[in-house]
């Protein structure tokens, strides 16, 4: 198990693709600390499951991701994949809809990887894996806040991957395309208020429709990247981001 004495910190990990990339990154030797939110009793038996701690925090707040960096420690992975969704068009869009979605998606990220970075130049070994989207790349409509996060979340990885290389410390980000997850679902109702369209048609006219594999990406996926992204044979690995999005930027 490579990562045999690392520590993981993964945000938005109590589901979805977090919970996957801390399972992928536990299974090759990494202490994993969570962080998100759900049910209590689903959370200390994820922990119990993983040998894992968790710590809850506001990461719309700059209090909330200090207290984060704060009672996970030094860390040697740091995966920002904490994120949400919210769908309308621009005349419509609620700017303090806006203000969470830059605040988590884009804003975390950034505090997060400040606070991290320290340790990790001192050690000379750090990865920073941020969770992008194929959204990072491309735009859709009624995403207006979603878009322009995950544009900036490209741009924030490049400008660290730049600064940290000289001290052994990589930073990408993996883009996936539409994953199974609740934050993909949960969005299900909104698009098709938002476009009139039935639940089937937006599966398969909406979120499907550029995937050329026609097939929802699976957390599992991710997670087998991220522990890619942290072996030693990826250390000239830095400032890219990756598609997983079933060819739907190849076009």
């Amino acid at each position: 198990m490579f990562l045999s004495g690392k520590r993981a910190l993964v945000t938005g990990s109590t589901s979805g693709i977090g919970l996957a990339v801390a399972r992928a990154l536990r299974d090759e030797g990494a202490e994993v600390i969570l962080s998100g939110f759900g049910d209590e009793r689903e959370i200390a038996a994820l922990c119990d499951e993983l040998g894992a701690t968790h710590v809850a925090a506001d990461l719309t707040r700059l209090e909330g991701c200090e207290a984060l960096m704060e009672g996970a420690g030094p860390v040697d992975i740091l995966v920002n994949n904490a994120g949400m969704q919210h769908v309308s068009p621009v005349e419509d869009f609620p700017p303090e809809k806006w203000d969470l979605i830059i605040g988590l998606n884009l804003t975390a990220a950034f505090h997060t990887i400040r606070l991290a970075v320290p340790h990790m130049k001192a050690t000379g070994w750090g990865r920073v894996i941020n969770t992008a989207s194929a959204h990072s790349k491309v735009a859709s409509p009624f995403k207006a806040a979603y878009n322009a996060a995950k544009h900036g979340l490209d741009g924030l990885t490049k400008t660290v991957a730049l600064e940290l290389a000289p001290y052994g410390v990589t930073a990408n980000c993996i883009s996936p395309g539409y994953v199974w997850t609740p934050l993909v679902e949960n969005q299900i109702p909104d698009t098709m208020a938002a476009r009139g369209m039935t639940r089937e048609q937006v599966v398969n006219d909406v979120l499907l429709v550029k995937q050329a594999t026609r097939k929802f990406v699976q957390p599992a996926e991710i997670g087998a990247l991220a522990v890619f992204l942290c072996r030693d044979e990826a250390q000239n690995v830095t400032g890219a981001n990756w598609s997983v999005d079933g060819g739907w930027t190849a076009e």
